[in-house]
């Protein structure tokens, strides 16, 4: 089981993305905004996090966008999107990171996080 937990969205300025964004789509800060990062959820109801977090690149040369995908057992859905078509990413990884970079079949990253039951919320 897995679902989209956020969408990771890179900007040059937080708090004005902040301001955009929740009069935009109807969001709030889930909790205090730190200066380079943030998390914006519904006003109402149910969907996605959006995570905005403070990036140095120019959208035209670089990703700034991606999607965490949330899964109750993270090995056994990496495994299924390998054989779908996406690939392993380089990656970097800080200790204790709870997510495994892909790129799908167009080499678009994306994040499969270790989220246990938080996978099963809509």
């Amino acid at each position: 089981m897995m679902r989209i937990g956020s969408i990771v969205w890179g900007v040059r300025n937080v708090p004005r993305a902040i301001e955009f964004w929740t009069a935009a789509i109807h969001y709030r800060p889930l909790r205090e905004p730190d200066d380079d990062w943030a998390i914006l959820a519904p006003n109402a109801g149910h969907g996605p996090q959006l995570a905005i977090t403070q990036v140095s690149s120019a959208a035209a040369e670089h990703q700034r966008h991606h999607l965490d995908l949330y899964a109750l057992d993270q090995g056994e859905e990496v495994e299924r999107l390998l054989g779908l078509g996406a690939s392993r990413v380089d990656w970097d990884y800080e200790e204790g990171a709870d997510y495994v970079v892909l790129a799908d079949p167009d080499g678009n990253r994306f994040c499969v996080v270790a989220a246990g039951e938080a996978a099963r919320e809509h």
